[in-house]
Parts: C-alpha cells; structure tokens; sequence
C-alpha cells in the first residue's frame, strides 16, 4: 500500500509518502509545499493543490491522510485557515478518486509510538526509527505527515486484523 500523509498548513504544507508490504515500511518522498503570507487566499491554496496534484500523479499513492482539524480556543483564526487548505487537499483526493482518512493528534501518536500523549520530539525519533532514516527529518511538517502515513498503515493493519478474528472494531 503507499501512503500520502499531509500536514496541512497555509505557510508549509509538509507531506510524506511512503510503502508498505510484507518487509515493512519504506520512505518513498517527503517534503515541503511553502506559500508567500504576501499572496492572495485563493492563490496559497492553488499552490498547495498544484504541488500535490503533481506529486499524486508522480507518485500514485492510494489513499491521502490528513490530520484531523484542531482548534485551540486562544487562535481560531489558524483553525480557520487550515480548513481552508483540509478542503483543498480534500477536494484534490475527490478529483484524483482516492480515498481519504482523517486522525486526530492523540490517535496518531498512539498509533506511531503506542501512547496518545507522548511529546512530539518522541514522535520525530519514532518516524526516523521506523522508516530507517539516518536523521530526524528537518522540518516538523515532514515529520508530521509521515507519522500520519504511519498511523494509518498500523490502523488499517490493527482493523484488518480484529475483523479476520471476527471482533468488531
């Protein structure tokens, strides 16, 4: 299965693709997408779909993954802007007919590491030992996307599992 993980965001978007078969995960591309504060909305958010749109075709991944939106009370106006690029990037795996997953922080990191409130420095040190990475990756973003196409690979293999042992998920 190969997997896009996307850490939205309206500055940097990271993503992360990786592999994942019988001898395990392996990292595909990661990277950045970055927009000018200086541009336009509308402009920002065609970059980001642009950027991806290629990669996708490039790439051929065969399920996006997003982090689930977040809101802190004291800064809803970055809730609000990264919905905005969570419907880019959602209305991109409509076009390209891929599924998409969502999961939210805590999820992740217990999926990734095996505790939902582990700090996120632990998490960039789970994805480098993971996909066998010789560092950290340098931007958060990056990591974060990774860890995502992570998660959703051991979720989906964790719902595979108790649904051919006959448990309900």
């Amino acid at each position: 299965m190969r997997v896009l993980g996307v850490d939205p965001g309206l500055n940097v978007t990271g993503y992360g693709i990786i592999d994942s078969d019988k001898k395990g995960l392996r990292l595909v591309e990661a990277g950045v997408v970055r927009t000018s504060p200086k541009s336009p909305l509308g402009t920002r958010l065609k970059k980001v779909y642009t950027a991806l749109s290629e990669l996708i075709d490039e790439t051929r991944p065969e399920v996006v993954v997003l982090e689930k939106l977040y809101s802190h009370y004291k800064h809803p106006t970055t809730a609000i802007l990264m919905g905005h690029v969570r419907g880019a990037i959602s209305l991109l795996a409509e076009d390209k007919c891929l599924p998409l997953a969502g999961y939210g922080n805590t999820r992740i990191k217990k999926a990734v590491i095996g505790k939902g409130s582990a700090q996120k420095d632990r998490l960039g040190r789970m994805v480098e030992m993971v996909l066998g990475l010789k560092t950290t990756p340098k931007y958060n973003d990056i990591t974060d996307a990774l860890a995502l196409a992570i998660a959703h690979v051991r979720i989906t293999e964790t719902d595979h599992i108790l649904i051919t042992a006959g448990k309900k998920i």
